[in-house]
């Protein structure tokens, strides 16, 4: 086999690699943090919350995905909605929209600065502030991800009827065991390429729920591919725990299911429609559960099981070795590589995101409100039923709103 030269050139892997990094670093201040927002000083114990309430474990392989995703959305100029199947991974959503300026945009009082990230760490999951999943009033997002099992049958909604729209949708495999999203991998039965746009999803395979494996993540890499084609997919695997070469997987995985969902549009809408239902893409995409978080906690092991699933190192506030690990935590990352002296993410770092209403945070496909118009509604006498004798008229009521629908 000759050789293929990597997808992703090595500037542009260290720039994604950085905007990733701050992600996560933003996304671990959100559950944390009360003051002290850039470690500018060492990290003391009123600078923690009181509560600690949040999700780490999914988080960040969502924001290694977000970062991906905008990569795609740049160089393809795609309008791209993200559906985040593991909505408990709300901090990494709130921080991406807030790396890609959409958030401010919305709520300028979290400015894009150092008081502004102060800010947006105080009120996650926090009185009077914002909840620790996916919620409506986060910036982009459609599925709250509450109650498990929506996320796929959201994103094939989603692209009925809008045919330049790809909705990547992410399952996570604690969702992916539950009776709707098992149901819901059959939707592609029902998409027209002609007509309507694609959903890519992308399963993602951490291993662990709250407390216990996962069924899928168990399976083989064979026992899934055989699994996937029979629900009529076209699987492409990524794996791994090292940063670079996972970068290089998910960029190659990324355009390989672009070129897919292109060619399987282009088919469709200029050449000959397929006879049967296309294969459509979907990633299956395995990295550690708390990636890049601690290895390990009190001598347990944590990144990888499921100690990583919501906060790792519990009590920050009386336990100075804790403190300590979490510091440690924040600050390999490297904040001060990533913000500026104002706190601002600096700007080789904010060219990665897409522009305008391409961000994912700001796309009008998930903000119905930027989108309703007025329905022009016909007459609704013109649609009475002609009631002659008393029980002698026959009607269906449905039938009589399928007509107005139909007109309207």
């Amino acid at each position: 086999m000759g050789h293929t030269s990597p997808a992703l050139d090595d500037q542009t892997l260290s720039l994604i690699d950085r905007y990733w990094r701050a992600a996560n670093y933003l996304s671990v201040g959100q559950i944390y943090l009360l003051e002290n927002p850039l470690l500018r000083e060492p990290l003391a114990a009123e600078h923690i919350k009181p509560r600690l309430l949040g999700h780490w474990g999914t988080t960040p392989g969502l924001n290694f995905l977000y970062a991906h995703l905008n990569r795609i959305i740049k160089q393809q100029d795609v309008n791209m909605l993200y559906i985040c199947g593991p909505g408990h991974g709300g901090p990494g959503m709130v921080a991406n929209t807030y790396l890609e300026g959409t958030y401010s945009e919305i709520y300028p009082d979290i400015s894009e600065d150092a008081d502004g990230i102060r800010k947006l760490f105080r009120q996650f999951s926090f009185p009077g502030g914002i909840p620790s999943h996916a919620a409506p009033e986060t910036p982009g997002s459609i599925h709250e991800g509450g109650e498990l099992g929506y996320s796929l049958v959201h994103a094939y909604g989603a692209v009925f009827d809008n045919p330049d729209l790809i909705a990547a949708c992410v399952i996570g495999d604690g969702e992916a065991e539950t009776g709707p999203l098992a149901a819901s991998w059959h939707s592609n039965k029902f998409i027209n390429p002609a007509r309507d746009g694609a959903v890519l999803p992308i399963l993602h395979l951490n291993g662990y729920k709250i407390a216990n494996p996962t069924l899928l993540a168990r399976c083989s890499d064979e026992d899934l591919a055989q699994l996937f084609k029979g629900y009529g997919y076209a699987p492409i695997f990524v794996e791994g725990h090292k940063p670079v070469d996972m970068h290089q997987q998910t960029a190659a995985a990324l355009d390989q299911a672009m070129e897919q969902i292109r060619h399987i549009q282009h088919e469709a809408r200029h050449g000959s429609p397929a006879q049967t239902v296309p294969h459509w893409p979907l990633i299956i995409f395995r990295s550690p559960k708390g990636w890049t978080g601690p290895k390990e906690v009190d001598g347990k092991k944590t990144e990888g099981f499921w100690r990583a699933h919501q906060v790792p190192v519990a009590n920050c506030r009386d336990n100075e070795e804790h403190r300590q690990l979490l510091e440690q935590w924040m600050r390999s990352y490297q904040p001060d590589d990533l913000f500026d002296e104002q706190g601002r993410l600096k700007e080789e770092l904010r060219q990665l995101a897409p522009q305008g209403e391409k961000r994912m945070g700001a796309t009008p496909f998930a903000n119905g409100g930027l989108l309703r118009q007025q329905l022009n509604t016909p007459a609704i006498q013109d649609y009475a039923v002609e009631i002659g004798e008393r029980g002698s008229t026959e009607a269906q009521s449905t039938a009589i709103f399928g007509a107005y629908l139909r007109d309207i």
